[in-house]
């Protein structure tokens, strides 16, 4: 039985981050889960008794390895990790003080902090038209207090590994030395692009889905 995907997105963005990504695999039943910074959290059901392979981007990943909401048969990470900040066996990481600065700003100004994190990853939610992205309204701020805590905090390098790992050379967000620790060579496919692949290079992300969801037939 072919599989189905399940769609987790990253902090600061909704449900709607898949809808490039999800509109190349059409043929392929799939779900999008949405997290609640920019409104109620949603969970719709997977569709029909087909086995699952969860797809968390960026905080997604640390979210479903987290947060185990369902059994899979396959984890994928793009643009992913399973810990965020440095740490004394972690030196590849985030250095927390970053996240420290968010969050000390987000309750007086949560809209730039928002806005800043966004063009770091190469997006101007400013911008009318173009590149479908999060809705730049309705920003929940204890929702999104609450993702950096866990970005600060959760540690998922010993939960269940990924089966594969798309990663971008020019990642903003992500070093490449960090996702060069956290997934084995063999494991990571490595594509010219930054921290936003499924909304960047969909194509190129829907062929190695793809491929991967034959190789589990």
């Amino acid at each position: 039985m072919t599989p189905a995907l399940l769609f987790v997105h990253g902090w600061g963005f909704d449900a709607g981050f898949w809808q490039p990504l999800r509109q190349r695999l059409a043929g392929i039943p799939s779900v999008a889960w949405d997290l609640g910074f920019h409104g109620a959290p949603a969970r719709p059901l997977p569709p029909g008794d087909a086995p699952l392979v969860a797809v968390g981007h960026s905080f997604g990943l640390l979210w479903l390895l987290k947060e185990r909401p369902l059994p899979w048969r396959s984890l994928v990470s793009i643009n992913g990790f399973s810990r965020f900040t440095r740490a004394d066996d972690f030196p590849q990481g985030v250095a927390p003080r970053l996240l420290d600065r968010m969050a000390a700003r987000l309750d007086q100004a949560p809209a730039a902090v928002y806005q800043d994190f966004m063009a770091r990853c190469g997006m101007d939610v400013t911008a009318t038209g173009g590149m479908e992205s999060a809705a730049t309204g309705g920003l929940d701020s204890a929702r999104l207090a609450w993702g950096l805590s866990a970005l600060a905090n959760w540690d998922c390098r010993a939960a269940p590994p990924v089966d594969l790992a798309l990663c971008g050379r020019q990642d903003p967000i992500l070093p490449t030395a960090m996702s060069e620790a956290l997934f084995a060579p063999a494991l990571a496919k490595w594509r010219d692009g930054g921290h936003l692949l499924p909304l960047t290079d969909p194509d190129w992300c829907a062929r190695q889905l793809t491929a991967h969801l034959e190789s589990l037939t």
